[in-house]
């Protein structure tokens, strides 16, 4: 029963809203943000040079496959190249 009474109080003070539970919002995303580790300059120009490389990879590839699936197709279809 107590056990009761004291989930039903905790549950209240959670419900309450207003510019208390804002305030606290902003004072806990502040403490957050100051933990972030951002990465520096050079390795974000080091990570966008290899996204940008293996995007091109991967174009090439997809490229390459459609290229030779529609050559099989036609040629299976009997179209004229």
């Amino acid at each position: 029963m107590a056990k009761d009474l004291q989930t039903k109080e905790v549950k209240e003070k959670t419900k309450k809203k207003g510019p208390n539970r804002f305030i606290k919002y902003l004072r806990d995303l502040k403490s957050e943000i100051k933990k972030v580790v951002w990465p520096s300059r050079k390795q974000v120009i080091n990570n966008t040079a290899i996204v940008l490389t293996l995007m091109v990879i991967v174009a090439l590839f997809l490229a390459a496959v459609d290229y030779g699936v529609s050559f099989l197709v036609k040629l299976l279809l009997g179209i004229e190249l």
